[in-house]
């Protein structure tokens, strides 16, 4: 398998497929295209994505453009990985919780892009504060729910999904208290960028 991915200190998208790639154990090989650089940028993606967009999956022949659509195939693929949970329940609602994540909370991604060098206190719009808030009743009914550690008890696709919010609230100093938790998700928080996957992440993309 080859991951065709953006530049890892900005891609959030392409950050989600390369953990559950990491997570599953399956061997792979990785290109990184450098974001930012316009012509140069849609060119060199033009070469390897449909859709002109990152991540792209190569398996054999077969390309998969999407980074839900690549977890997902991974799932499949990989099935002692254990991606997704057994249970249909927590399936179903790490589902949901990924496509949430995979289509929603414009505000917070605009606002605070990822960007894993950055450390600042952002001065966050109310559009952006109920980003936060959503986040974190979601993430803290899905703890309860499992009883975590992660959302769905063990580490899953859910999980890959919102590593990346995890670098947005520590890097622009967003306080989960002042938005409704009560711990449970700012600890949560922590525990994804404390993955060994996630580490493997930050170390080649701040090197």
């Amino acid at each position: 398998m080859e991951i065709v991915i953006g530049t890892k200190r900005w891609s959030s998208w392409s950050m989600r497929p390369w953990l559950a790639l990491k997570r599953a154990g399956a061997p792979f090989s990785e290109i990184e295209i450098a974001l930012r650089q316009g012509e140069l940028t849609a060119a060199a993606i033009a070469q390897h994505s449909p859709s002109g967009q990152v991540p792209v999956l190569k398996d054999g022949d077969l390309v998969i453009w999407d980074s839900l659509a690549i977890c997902e195939y991974l799932a499949e693929t990989f099935p002692e990985a254990r991606l997704w949970p057994e249970d249909p329940g927590l399936r179903a609602l790490g589902r949901a919780a990924a496509a949430e994540m995979h289509g929603g909370f414009q505000a917070l991604r605009g606002e605070c892009p990822m960007a894993l060098d950055v450390r600042e206190v952002a001065d966050l719009s109310d559009a952006t504060r109920k980003n936060v808030r959503r986040i974190v009743a979601l993430w803290s009914g899905l703890l309860a729910r499992s009883s975590g550690p992660f959302l769905l008890g063990e580490w899953s696709i859910a999980d890959a999904f919102y590593t990346p919010v995890a670098t947005r609230f520590r890097g622009y100093g967003v306080d989960l208290a002042a938005h409704g938790d009560t711990g449970a998700a700012a600890a949560y928080a922590q525990r994804l960028l404390e993955t060994p996957e996630y580490l493997a992440w930050e170390r080649e993309a701040l090197a």
